[in-house]
């Protein structure tokens, strides 16, 4: 998340993917660096766990999202 911020503050257009569990977490992280509501893709959790065909599975769950985020217009924290 942090990095992304980063990219982001940078005008470097980035999206940083996050499992529906940690959302708490990537939203406070977002206001820790100074960027409350920082969108970000979400998918399902786990994923540490998984074997190639459902890691394709939370891929194509993401690609949406990061579409959306990529392609929209520049964000300023």
């Amino acid at each position: 998340m942090a990095d992304a911020i980063q990219l982001e503050k940078r005008g470097i257009p980035a999206a940083a993917i996050c499992t529906n569990a940690l959302r708490a977490s990537a939203d406070a992280m977002a206001k820790v660096q100074g960027f409350p509501g920082f969108r970000y893709a979400v998918i399902e959790h786990p994923v540490s766990n998984l074997g190639v065909e459902e890691l394709r599975a939370r891929a194509q769950q993401a690609l949406p999202q990061v579409l959306e985020i990529l392609l929209a217009p520049s964000r300023e924290p």
